[in-house]
């Protein structure tokens, strides 16, 4: 399901990277338009009429932010498996093809996410990964290695877990992933196969991202979650919130850099 807002110019690559996968099962399309004040609307209802698709859903809802038309698009799902996309991200063709294929040879994967934008996880903590990983709660405080339009999930687990926290407005899926981790087999198989923002950085550029301070607290938060949860005991939770603030002062002075480098080009 493809949340939207405000995306004309970008959701038709996202809905053709999943019609271009290699994979050629049975697949249902849902975009959620969270109220969109540009032609965002239209631009997929031309979309969908123009190209006969009656695989591809449109709802329409006032704003209420990006986990509300994420809820409301999961909820709508009828397969087993449910997998996320952004309006600005795309697949790669082999994406759900090699998903499938792990999920296949290994069935008690309920949560699987990968890489993007061509870049390899090295370690999470302290412990090298592979190929393909499990991937606890705790380890996610760690590096959150899970991102939204890489995963997919069996739909069962929205009866265990229920959905994204509405309230939260940063680092939401960092909450929701934490609480699943938790409770489920979740893997990473450490392939890059889904590009996020036209391949921009992680942090700092553009989107909900680009607030490095609400990023941060969305993270104190979910390591107070993961505290309240019995995931992690103080001591750890003392720990991973100083880890956190610290890299949230390194992700400060890399964006102060990035700038000046920008600014010096353009001189």
């Amino acid at each position: 399901m493809i949340p939207m807002y405000n995306c004309a110019k970008t959701i038709i690559q996202a809905i053709d990277s999943v019609y271009a996968q290699t994979w050629t099962g049975d697949i249902e399309i849902i975009v959620v338009n969270d109220g969109s004040i540009d032609n965002s609307r239209a631009v997929v209802e031309s979309y969908i009429e123009g190209n006969h698709r009656d695989n591809i859903v449109l709802l329409n809802q006032s704003n209420a932010g990006v986990s509300s038309a994420r809820n409301e698009g999961m909820k709508r799902c009828i397969g087993d498996w449910i997998c996320l996309l952004d309006a600005d991200d795309v697949w790669l063709p082999n994406k759900l093809e090699r998903q499938l294929q792990i999920l296949e040879e290994h069935p008690e994967i309920d949560f699987l996410g990968t890489a993007r934008n061509g870049e390899l996880f090295g370690r999470v903590g302290i412990r090298v990964l592979e190929t393909l990983n499990k991937i606890s709660a705790s380890e996610l405080l760690f590096r959150f290695v899970f991102v939204t339009p890489t995963v997919i999930f069996r739909r069962s687990i929205l009866s265990g877990i229920g959905y994204f926290d509405e309230n939260q407005k940063y680092a939401e899926e960092g909450n929701y992933f934490i609480r699943i981790a938790h409770k489920y087999n979740s893997y990473l198989l450490n392939e890059s196969l889904v590009i996020t923002g036209g391949g921009k950085s992680h942090f700092g550029d553009s989107g909900l991202s680009s607030n490095l301070l609400g990023m941060e607290k969305g993270e104190l938060k979910n390591i107070k979650l993961a505290y309240q949860m019995k995931i992690i005991k103080f001591e750890q939770y003392v720990f991973f919130v100083l880890y956190s603030i610290l890299k949230y002062i390194r992700r400060v002075y890399i964006v102060k850099i990035r700038r000046r480098k920008r600014i010096f080009s353009f001189q």
